[in-house]
């Protein structure tokens, strides 16, 4: 559905350092490998492939926090992200790319299993998030095609998980600024070294979904003063947040939402076809923004968690 097509593109030292296999698909990273949750929690063990041009890893299986109970310990549940974690390399650095509603689109934006997403690339060793999305305006001025990406953001969304700690106690993470500003500057950066309209700041609000807002709920959040609308960004920033995680947003305006002019609003197709037109773009976009990232972090994400008893160790 609209402001939920796009997947998380990562960045960082992966380790082990993995094999070398050549790139599955055009838009891929190059040098691509698939890795499937399936039964270990860290480490990856090595098997022959179909190919003899390379190796690939066994499956393995995530470990999340789970809810339920056994005796005083807490149990961890065993739970999938989205689709299989391809991992390789853009330029020099190494990435993991996951698709968020999954290869084939199976996961509306309320069913998006979030937390297994951030778990699985925080297993990976990922520390830096670029989560590229579709959204749509509630603000005239930014129209179809334009790049924002937000500093701030309003959760609208209901009944989703949004935290790793729901045993064993609270944990309060600060989340005052959503967003990592060191991938906020290198996006911008990007953006408009790509010749993007691009827009430095601005409020993200999150609806559910997967329906769209009605005229009076638009005009609302314009009135508000908040920017843009999506339907993926929450719980992922809070997620990340919770694992130590930067996360770099970088929205892609698709239509005006529908209070912001008159007629019958945006549809599905319409959403589709422009997000087509501009999807090689917004690869590259993607792509230059990860390549420029730093290779070591001086921002405040990596230390989100200093100072806070957490009820289990993170992968």
């Amino acid at each position: 559905m609209r402001r939920s097509y796009s997947s998380y593109w990562c960045a960082h030292s992966l380790q082990p350092s993995y094999p070398q296999p050549p790139a599955t698909r055009p838009g891929y990273p190059q040098n691509a490998v698939r890795v499937h949750p399936a039964h270990h929690r860290s480490g990856y063990s090595l098997r022959h492939g179909h190919s003899r041009r390379y190796r690939r890893y066994r499956r393995f299986r995530l470990l999340l926090p789970a809810r339920r109970r056994r005796g005083d310990r807490a149990r961890h549940s065993l739970r999938p992200p989205s689709d299989v974690v391809t991992v390789g390399r853009i330029g020099s650095r190494s990435v993991a790319f996951i698709p968020r509603h999954g290869r084939d689109h199976r996961f509306p934006p309320h069913r998006i299993p979030y937390r297994a997403n951030l778990w699985a690339l925080r297993s990976l060793g990922v520390r830096q998030v670029v989560a590229p999305s579709a959204v749509g305006s509630l603000r005239a001025e930014y129209g179809p095609g334009a790049i924002v990406v937000p500093d701030q953001l309003v959760d609208r969304t209901s009944g989703r998980p949004q935290t790793y700690y729901d045993v064993d106690g609270a944990v309060h993470v600060s989340f005052a600024d959503p967003y990592c500003p060191t991938g906020r500057s290198t996006a911008v950066a990007a953006a408009r070294a790509g010749d993007w309209q691009t827009v430095d700041g601005g409020t993200l609000v999150v609806i559910e979904g997967p329906r769209f807002s009605t005229r009076a709920e638009s005009q609302w959040f314009a009135g508000n003063g908040w920017s843009i609308v999506g339907m993926t960004g929450f719980p992922e920033a809070i997620l990340a947040r919770e694992l130590a995680l930067c996360y770099t947003s970088i929205s892609l305006v698709t239509d005006h939402d529908a209070g912001v002019e008159a007629g019958q609003g945006v549809t599905h197709d319409e959403v589709l076809e422009f997000f087509a037109q501009n999807v090689t773009r917004m690869r590259t976009l993607v792509a230059e923004t990860v390549q420029s990232l730093p290779e070591e972090r001086t921002c405040p994400c990596g230390s989100a968690l200093d100072g806070i008893k957490l009820p289990f160790e993170l992968p």
